[in-house]
């Protein structure tokens, strides 16, 4: 089927400049191919405010319609994105976090040592120091989340850690619902056997993959660990009643809660792999295009719908146990 044009001569547009969004007006149409009817569009655009040398035809996964919530997401992605160059600068501080009940930290006396524990302190700086230098020096992805998104992630965390809450599963709209979403909302931006339809298919693919490898590893909180290993089991046992419409995996158990967990590991997943610059600047935009969908209204009231339910795996000496906040750690039954 040829894809549709979305987009018109002089219509006004917001338009990706690497992972920022900038206002922009289509000077042209045309096809990436004039002769095969089946190839996409790519649109001539000028960004307002900058000079014509920077005109430039771009592939219409580049353009967002000119929208109230789309201005909001290119206001969210310069505001995350200046937050990080400060961060990467050294000249920005973290942002505070709000006290917890029993999440002290140590006295300023307690915090120094003898010399000679100085001294071993140093030389442990300086090994850190250069593993640090040499992973600066792999490409990086930087990823700005919408605060919509880093708001559900606070709730997530409070609803698990400190209210004695869970996700009920299975997740009436699963990873692998979503990612099927997901794919149907990019699909009139992608052409067929292009380069860009490759990656959507191998990143949809890929999370998926590394969905099952991270979850029981770096996805959960202590407080979910024993309702994941009853999932665990049941998923391995062939028999049980949820296979009865075919296998079942973690990506078809668990819900959007989880898989906004995996996003926000995904610049520290990428790091770890040997993709080059090229290959890492595709897959951010991607990334990104995937956060904004996330972030989208719709899409929020479907997949961040379902409410918690209390938390029935824990003892009552867990429900007001220390250290509550605490991720699960790995373990051999991941």
């Amino acid at each position: 089927m040829a894809p549709s044009q979305m987009y018109d001569k002089d219509e006004k547009v917001l338009c990706f400049h690497h992972e920022m969004l900038y206002e922009a007006k289509v000077l042209d149409v045309r096809q990436e191919d004039k002769n095969d009817k089946k190839s996409g569009f790519q649109y001539l655009v000028h960004y307002k405010g900058w000079k014509n040398t920077w005109d430039d035809w771009v592939a219409q996964d580049r353009l967002r319609k000119f929208t109230e919530e789309n201005l909001e997401l290119a206001k969210n992605l310069k505001k995350e994105i200046d937050r990080v160059n400060q961060m990467a600068r050294g000249g920005g501080k973290s942002a505070p976090t709000k006290s917890r009940k029993g999440a002290g930290s140590a006295r300023p006396s307690e915090e120094r040592g003898t010399p000679q524990q100085m001294a071993g302190k140093k030389r442990v700086r300086d090994a850190d120091t250069e593993r640090i230098d040499e992973w600066r020096d792999k490409p990086q992805i930087r990823l700005p989340f919408p605060d919509i998104l880093k708001s559900i992630l606070v709730d997530d965390w409070e609803n698990v850690t400190w209210l004695n809450q869970m996700v009920p599963l299975p997740s009436k709209y699963p990873v692998s619902e979503l990612l099927d979403s997901y794919r149907e909302f990019q699909e009139p931006n992608v052409v067929p056997g292009t380069t860009n339809a490759v990656v959507l298919d191998e990143l949809t693919q890929g999370i998926r993959e590394y969905f099952n490898l991270a979850l029981g590893r770096i996805l959960l909180y202590k407080q979910e660990r024993r309702q994941y290993l009853e999932w665990r089991k049941r998923i391995m046992d062939k028999n049980d009643p949820i296979h009865r419409d075919g296998e079942k995996s973690f990506y078809q158990i668990y819900g959007a809660e989880h898989f906004l967990r995996l996003l926000t590991m995904m610049p520290e997943l990428a790091a770890q792999t040997n993709l080059d610059t090229q290959s890492i600047n595709r897959l951010r935009e991607e990334l990104i295009n995937m956060l904004m969908w996330l972030a989208q209204k719709p899409t929020i009231s479907k997949y961040f719908s379902t409410p918690y339910v209390q938390n029935s795996y824990l003892e009552e000496h867990e429900r007001n146990g220390p250290n509550k906040h605490e991720p699960a750690t790995a373990s051999n039954d991941s």
